[in-house]
């Protein structure tokens, strides 16, 4: 297994939720919550905050939570984490995961799952889904993936996917979570990469990855957490995080 390494985007500026990785959960940053989740995974050699914001990069150093200070220019956390990766030296063979700042009830144990796809060195990048909520099939802020035989993503949507023409749902259909790891020269070629047209229709970026030939192993969980993206979110995570 290649030495695996998690970077943590943090930006400040939202439109839904401005300053949202300085809330404060059970009187420490939410960022503070993620890094300590990510921290508890044995496969990771290191846990770093990615940021454009110096109130961020405060907060982190009062935290005790290392962390860098990336450019503001970035069109996504992708890129962001990119230039982390290059300021920490990271080799070439290293595995670098991307996981969301708003996600504080993270499963350690699911990082470890994400990381168990690079047994096989023919992957490239690797993601999680789960077993899709049927309410939440028809929902587009949901993202559902559809596999190959071997497990590799076909394709990522926020419509319906599969289609089922006689009418009955696919049981389980699966959902997309954010999480992604890639190798280093794959994180590279992903950032030089100009955006896709399906990446642009559909506004996801790890199409990109898929429209260029480039397969997403997708790892099976049942450790799925909920993540904060608005306000009204946070008292349905807060009761799931550490005092």
């Amino acid at each position: 297994m290649p030495t695996a390494h998690a970077i943590i985007p943090a930006r400040y500026a939202s439109s839904r939720f401005p300053g949202k990785p300085l809330l404060l959960l059970h009187g420490r940053p939410m960022f503070r919550h993620v890094w300590e989740r990510a921290s508890r995974c044995p496969q990771l050699a290191s846990v770093t905050l990615a940021t454009d914001d110096e109130r961020i990069m405060d907060a982190a150093r009062a935290h005790g939570v290392p962390a860098l200070l990336t450019s503001s220019a970035h069109r996504s956390g992708t890129d962001r984490i990119f230039e982390a990766a290059r300021l920490l030296g990271l080799p070439p063979e290293a595995v670098v995961v991307n996981i969301q700042g708003d996600e504080p009830a993270l499963n350690p144990e699911a990082l470890g799952e994400l990381l168990s796809a690079f047994s096989d060195p023919g992957v490239q990048a690797a993601t999680l889904a789960h077993a899709l909520d049927p309410a939440d099939f028809d929902r587009p802020d949901k993202v559902k993936v559809v596999l190959a035989a071997n497990g590799d993503a076909l394709y990522f949507s926020r419509a319906p996917i599969p289609f089922s023409r006689d009418g009955q749902r696919p049981r389980p259909a699966l959902g997309h979570i954010g999480i992604y790891a890639f190798s280093m020269r794959c994180l590279q070629r992903f950032v030089e990469l100009p955006p896709s047209s399906l990446e642009n229709t559909e506004m996801l970026e790890q199409l990109r990855l898929l429209e260029n030939g480039i397969p997403i192993r997708v790892v099976r969980t049942q450790k799925n957490a909920p993540g904060i993206d608005r306000p009204e979110d946070v008292a349905r995570v807060l009761p799931l995080l550490d005092p």
